[in-house]
């Protein structure tokens, strides 16, 4: 017999799949906004759905069930991002993409190509407590109220956050157009 606030696992499979189904290409887009490399991103969007899965009890439906995937997804970014293991894999990482591009591998210029939208590298160079509220409220067209709810931060927090990440995003992309044509 199930203990009270207990999910049957047939519903929990079935709440599993409707989560992956609407929005694993939301909690996709987040994870890479974090790591910048989609191999990367569809290993920790596995990951977040693992831990949605054992954790599925707790929700207790204060939010949206996409503000608390969201929710999830954002603190497993950032607790990858902090460990030790990660910032040595980056690095490397760093070092091999600079050995590649002197070598100049036709596959990394193809790469290269497909990820150098202006508008993406720019909310990518953002500091993350810019980017992720830009790429919540644009990309995932989350509310402010919502944003707020998903990070635990105030909603005038998120405002004053949004507008700083436009303000620098516009900078930004003003740069790009100065270096580009002089």
């Amino acid at each position: 017999m199930e203990q009270p606030g207990q999910i049957s696992k047939s519903e929990k499979d079935r709440l599993l799949e409707k989560a992956m189904t609407e929005y694993g290409n939301d909690v996709y887009y987040v994870v890479y906004s974090y790591v910048k490399d989609h191999s990367l991103a569809e290993d920790l969007t596995q990951e977040i759905f693992i831990k949605f899965y054992r954790k599925m009890d707790t929700f207790r439906q204060d939010s949206t069930l996409k503000t608390w995937i969201i929710s999830v997804a954002v603190n497993h970014c950032k607790d990858y991002l902090r460990r030790w293991d990660t910032r040595m894999i980056s690095i490397s990482s760093k070092i091999n993409d600079m050995v590649k591009g002197k070598m100049g591998a036709p596959e990394q210029a193809v790469m290269e190509k497909e990820r150098n939208s202006e508008l993406i590298q720019a909310v990518l160079s953002l500091p993350v407590k810019y980017r992720e509220i830009i790429f919540l409220y644009y990309f995932e067209e989350m509310k402010l109220s919502e944003i707020g709810a998903c990070m635990d931060l105030n909603t005038n927090t998120v405002k004053t956050r949004l507008a700083r990440g436009k303000a620098l995003l516009g900078s930004a992309i003003k740069r790009n157009e100065v270096d580009k044509h002089g």
